[in-house]
């Protein structure tokens, strides 16, 4: 049998001189962090914030970008070896962009490898993005023609078939379309061009140096929650 406690009951058995002592709360204030990256010096600020191309489950960082870039050739690797280390809390993204037809073509392309890497019909996603590059930057081959391009995929296992299905599919239109936008609205007009949460936009020039703009990537990681 279940005893019923009143809660005045409770109250009352209470010794009616004993004083009661209220916990302090700590007043000292936290120390306030010292920032070494600066908003107009070190990146620039997106107003208002803009969308990304995943959720909002993750903090998104961007880096736009184009294959026939030579910066972007340099960068990308470094690039690659900070997202493969970063926090889980952070989804990192490419975005093709689209200055002229060839970028568009191989924006396509790398959307066509993206969905066929996320089937499983591409294997070795790191090495085919190294591979474009090294295409266009290595030997000269620009990729414009479908047929260039059903070898390459064809050297990464992937069948005519699959490739030609996937090419001018709804996802990758999708994507196209997506990114196109997210470039305008990102401001961007050179590239490589790095957006963190769809708020703050840097690149190695803003940042001072390939060192700072990782410097700067954490600095704005932090100040959006990631410990």
């Amino acid at each position: 049998t279940l005893e019923v406690v009143e809660e005045s009951a409770a109250v009352e058995e209470e010794p009616a001189d004993e004083a009661i002592v209220l916990a302090m709360a700590d007043e000292t204030p936290a120390p306030a962090r010292e920032w070494q990256y600066k908003e107009g010096q070190h990146y620039s600020r997106l107003v208002p914030t803009q969308p990304t191309m995943g959720g909002a489950d993750k903090i998104e960082v961007a880096e736009l970008f184009m294959y026939g870039c030579p910066a972007c050739n340099s960068v990308d690797p470094h690039f690659s070896r900070w997202a493969s280390e970063v926090d889980p809390g952070v989804r990192v993204v490419r975005i093709p962009v689209m200055f002229n037809r060839i970028a568009q073509v191989n924006a396509q392309l790398y959307f066509t490898a993206e969905l066929l890497a996320t089937s499983g019909q591409l294997a070795d996603w790191s090495a085919f993005l190294k591979a474009v590059f090294d295409e266009f930057h290595q030997r000269g081959n620009r990729l414009t023609s479908m047929d260039s391009i059903e070898r390459l995929f064809g050297r990464f296992g992937v069948s005519a078939d699959d490739y030609n299905k996937t090419w001018n599919s709804f996802p990758v239109n999708q994507k196209m379309r997506l990114a196109a936008d997210l470039s305008r609205r990102y401001g961007v007009g050179s590239v490589p061009a790095f957006v963190v949460a769809g708020k703050d936009r840097t690149s190695v020039a803003e940042a001072g140096s390939l060192n700072d703009l990782f410097g700067v990537f954490e600095e704005l990681l932090a100040r959006e929650g990631l410990n």
